[in-house]
């Protein structure tokens, strides 16, 4: 791969989503801190496939981005946080965009609102013409 995931901040991995197989290397890159962070079964499967859909969603809809993750330690609780990062063209309407089956391209409609029912934590920022930031979180149980 030519960008190859690369060390940000302290206990932070920045993955380029410009490509299918950056989806791919997210979602293991993503799987591998999940276990570092003490994650496992099937937390580990609910964080990759939220990955995928998120980074599937930059492909289709913004053309390239990144996924940002990160390491969490809270009042004695560990997980990782999952930034999915474009700038695209944004989100006009976001309830609307998280309703299950509302789709403005040849999906299911099933991704955002699929990545929010995986994960503890979603929150989903976007201004039109200037992409948008979903950050999920998944704490270890």
């Amino acid at each position: 791969m030519v960008d190859e995931a690369r060390e940000g901040l302290e206990g932070e991995l920045l993955v380029p989503i410009e490509r299918d197989p950056d989806v791919v290397t997210a979602r293991q890159k993503g799987r591998e801190m999940a276990v570092e962070a003490g994650l496992s079964g099937s937390d580990l499967t609910l964080i990759a496939t939220a990955i995928s859909e998120v980074a599937r969603n930059i492909l289709v809809y913004a053309g390239h981005g990144e996924i940002i993750l990160r390491q969490l330690e809270r009042n004695g609780r560990r997980g990782v946080c999952v930034i999915a990062r474009d700038e695209g063209p944004g989100i006009q309407d976001i309830p609307l965009a998280m309703q299950d089956g509302y789709s403005t391209g040849r999906s299911l409609g099933l991704g955002l609102p699929g990545a929010k029912r995986l994960m503890d934590d979603f929150e989903i920022v976007s201004e039109v013409g200037k992409g948008v930031t979903v950050t999920m979180m998944k704490w270890r149980r």
